[in-house]
């Protein structure tokens, strides 16, 4: 058997690998549309459609004469399925056609842990009723985790894609260190923006004008503040993302170039996302719209970072 395998490794041809790459990349994309339909149920409230009951949905498989947060509820939780059959699918694959030791077993490993973590934070946040309208810190450190746990996730498919995508292991040493700087710097960007969209959904504002004097209040809540300050850590962060990109443009390399070029217009687009998403008063889809520009520009810094130090 083990050298039934080393021979179909050492005849796969260039193709092969490149259609690993491709899938490993349609997988992704896959997942950050879970992702963003994950954000449509806490955006529309819908985190209880199935009751606090996991996985069943209101005691049953497949529920009837469903209310609409209870369609969105399950339509989250079939898609949260085939996530898990598509990265365990890529992760069989990546360990039948490379052997070990090389950094696309590993990574499609690491995807196949971090969507199973994923899947048991989504359980927990139904379990421990952290949906609805529920303002507790617990739930925005709960959120917090969640979303650290997805950007692990949708960084290790790309990684997966990326080294994936050639027979012979792509070497990489490391990049410059503000590209790697930029990574948690954006992780904490995003963390502060999951925080100030949930208060955005628990404390909607009739005006920006209402909103500013409820975050400044006296006895504003916690999501309140953190809503206020997610503009300055947003500000503070893309100075840094913007050096990264900034240093991939100087890069003698074509592609850490073009991701760099990448990365900056996501930054420029995803800031005026924000400023829109506060004048609109942070409808669902500007909403959805926001993180969607927040995950490319993450996948971007990913990859430029795995670019920037190729060797």
């Amino acid at each position: 058997m083990a050298h039934a395998l080393a021979d179909a490794r050492a005849e796969s041809s260039p193709a092969v690998y490149r259609r690993f790459s491709r899938v490993a990349w349609g997988v992704l994309a896959y997942n950050m549309l879970v992702v963003l339909w994950g954000a449509f149920v806490r955006a529309t409230g819908s985190g209880a459609g199935c009751g606090n009951r996991w996985p069943l949905c209101n005691g049953v498989v497949v529920p009837r004469a469903a209310s609409v947060q209870t369609i969105i509820e399950f339509t989250h939780r079939v898609m949260s399925g085939v996530a898990i059959l598509g990265v365990c699918g890529l992760c069989l694959w990546a360990f039948l056609l490379f052997p070990r030791g090389r950094r696309a077993r590993l990574f499609a490993a690491l995807s196949a842990v971090f969507l199973f973590a994923e899947a048991l934070l989504g359980a927990g946040l139904v379990l421990f009723r952290y949906v609805e309208h529920n303002a507790s810190a617990g739930r925005a450190v709960y959120l917090s985790a969640h979303l650290v746990n997805t950007q692990i996730l949708l960084a290790m498919l790309a990684l997966t894609a990326w080294f994936g995508a050639e027979g012979a292991s792509r070497r990489w040493h490391a990049a410059p260190r503000v590209v790697m700087a930029a990574l948690p710097v954006a992780v904490i960007v995003a963390v502060s923006g999951a925080i100030a969209a949930l208060g955005d959904t628990l404390f909607p504002a009739r005006s920006v004008s209402a909103g500013i004097h409820q975050e400044f209040a006296a006895n504003a809540a916690a999501l309140l503040r953190m809503r206020a300050l997610h503009p300055v850590i947003a500000a503070l962060g893309s100075a840094v993302v913007l050096m990264a990109a900034i240093t991939a443009l100087r890069s003698p390399r074509p592609a850490a170039v073009h991701c760099g070029y990448a990365v900056a217009l996501l930054l420029f687009v995803q800031l005026a996302a924000g400023v829109i998403n506060i004048f609109l008063l942070a409808p669902v889809w500007m909403q959805i719209t926001h993180l969607l520009i927040a995950d490319l520009l993450w996948i971007s810094l990913v990859v430029t970072a795995l670019e920037t130090g190729r060797a």
